[in-house]
This record gives structure tokens, sequence and C-alpha cells, in this order.
């Protein structure tokens, strides 16, 4: 049961990182099919997260078990929430852009400082449901380097690596997707219509 919970939480941060990586795995595709590639992914990720919330409360309600009270609890539904504004956001921004050039440019560090954090909060969020479900599923053993337990510890070690690496990889200059002469004409970043710079991607 604790390794079966392990797996979910590394599979939707597997899939929330895929997401974040789709600019930099697909550097030569079409900008517009990897925007919308990268919302795609979001949505599938955010689905997942509130299937996995609601499943919790009513797991909670059939052993009748409190509800929010923990740190991890705390965390899971702050971090849900932030990525529910954040998809909100990035749909109106960048995938049926409502707002002016302006506001997009100057919306667009932001977007890309809050994905980053999600991943962190996320990951986070993660190793304290773990800790949670190892304290309370095998306290008795847990001291004791239980195979279950170091599997769940290694488990949580290896999501924290994958979280440096994705980061590593988003916030590197040389892995950002190439200049393109017709997206550049069309960028709305920040560098662009305040400088007169050449636009970065993100």
């Amino acid at each position: 049961m604790v390794i079966s919970d392990v797996v979910r939480h590394k599979t939707i941060k597997l899939i929330l990182s895929s997401a974040l990586l789709v600019y930099r795995v697909f550097r030569n595709e079409a900008k517009r099919n990897v925007k919308l590639l990268h919302g795609i992914i979001h949505l599938f990720a955010l689905i997942i997260s509130i299937i996995g919330i609601v499943a919790v409360f009513e797991f909670h309600k059939a052993a009748k078990i409190s509800d929010m009270y923990s740190l991890h609890s705390w965390c899971g539904m702050a971090t849900l929430v932030i990525f529910c504004l954040q998809w909100v956001m990035g749909l109106l921004f960048f995938m049926f852009p409502v707002a002016s050039l302006w506001l997009r440019a100057m919306y667009l560090p932001i977007h890309l400082f809050c994905g980053l954090t999600l991943l962190v909060m996320a990951i986070g969020t993660s190793l304290l449901g773990i800790t949670e479900k190892l304290l309370f599923s095998i306290m008795p053993t847990y001291p004791e380097f239980s195979p279950e337990g170091v599997l769940a510890n290694l488990l949580g070690i290896l999501l924290v690596l994958f979280g440096v690496v994705v980061c590593y990889l988003v916030t590197r200059e040389e892995y950002r997707r190439p200049p393109n002469p017709e997206e550049e004409s069309l960028s709305v970043h920040f560098k662009t219509l305040t400088e007169g710079g050449s636009p970065a991607t993100p």
C-alpha cells in the first residue's frame, strides 16, 4: 500500500514535468503545436490531480478520517489551487490570448516562475505524503529499516533528483528553443517590447 501511494505521487509529477519539458524536447517543432501539447499535458495532470483529491476525500469519509488537518493536506490543496489558477491564466494569456501584448509580456516570467514553483511544491507535498503514509502504515518496523520503508525512502530521493534535473533543463539557456524568425516577428516577450532586443524563447 505504501509503495503504490509513492508510485501514484511519482506518476503525477512525471506528467507535470513532461509538460514543463515539451519546449525543450520539441525545440524545432512549430511553437503553436508545442504550446498546444504543453497545455494538454497540463490539463491531463490537472484532471488526474482533481480525481486523486476527490478519491482521498471519499476514502476519508468512508474510513471516518478527518480531512485537511495535516501539513501534507494543506500543501496539497494549496498546490492544486495554484495549479488550477496557473492553467487558466496560461489558457487566457497564451493559448487563447485575451490580454494585451504588454500584459502578456509582463505575465510570461511570472508564468515560468510559477510553473517551476508548482513542481517544487508538488514534490514537497509528495514527500510529506510519503512520510505520513510510512508513519501511519509501518511505524513499528520503519525505524528498523524495513524493506518497504527503505524502498519508499529511495523512491522519495529519486523524486527529488528528478525534480532537480527538470529544473536544470528548464532553466539552462542552451536548452531553450532556437530562434525562429517567423515566430520572433510575432513574439510578445518582454525584452522585445521594452528593449528592442531579440525575443527569448521559453
